[in-house]
């Protein structure tokens, strides 16, 4: 009898055993934990992204105070260096004027010529510039029929404020006509001023 009770314990623990689940039970997850949790990461992913991106703030800078410009003087009279007033300010350098009236020494316009004649023009004009008139100061041809045109030397200095002649040696065209020269003065440097004067002939 005893020896049968055995043999049913034993078959009650076989059958308890082979109904048993193979893995352990689980507990049964918490979703409210789990959605807390879930939401406590996002906040905190949220909070790293914007504290990344947010700006740093710079410290304010000083506008610069704006300069202002001086003023260049300018003056009412060429810049070239040989134009520049030495003495009287705004006075040129090199400049002439003449008398209409007086301007013409020789050969007044209109005077006829013979083919191929030879004549010396000469006028009357006055250094008003602040620069008196040395070597290398001339005559130069500007327009006109040139007719052999040689300016003749000066001769002396001019001063300031001084009239003074001067001339050309000109041949006549061998043709009929009227025929006009004009001639300008020119520095040292070849640097012409003032008024041009001119000759006119009529070869007949």
């Amino acid at each position: 009898m005893k020896n049968r009770s055995s043999v049913y314990m034993l078959m009650i623990a076989f059958l308890l055993a082979a109904c048993a689940p193979a893995t352990p039970i689980e507990p049964t997850p918490d979703v409210n934990a789990i959605r807390t949790s879930a939401a406590n990461t996002v906040v905190a992913e949220f909070t790293l992204t914007a504290a990344a991106f947010t700006p740093t703030s710079q410290p304010p800078t000083e506008t610069p105070t704006p300069e202002v410009p001086t003023e260049t003087p300018t003056t009412a009279f060429s810049t070239d260096p040989t134009q520049i007033a030495l003495g009287t300010p705004g006075v040129l350098c090199d400049n002439l004027s003449f008398d209409n009236a007086t301007v013409d020494v020789t050969i007044l316009d209109g005077t006829a010529m013979t083919p191929g004649q030879e004549f010396v023009k000469t006028w009357k004009i006055k250094n008003i510039g602040s620069c008196a008139w040395g070597d290398g100061y001339r005559l130069t041809f500007s327009y006109g029929e040139r007719m052999d045109g040689q300016p003749i030397p000066l001769g002396t200095v001019v001063q300031v404020g001084q009239e003074v002649d001067i001339s050309v040696s000109f041949k006549a065209p061998t043709a009929i006509g009227e025929y006009t020269s004009a001639w300008q003065m020119a520095n040292a440097a070849g640097v012409t001023f003032g008024k041009a004067v001119f000759v006119k002939i009529i070869v007949q």
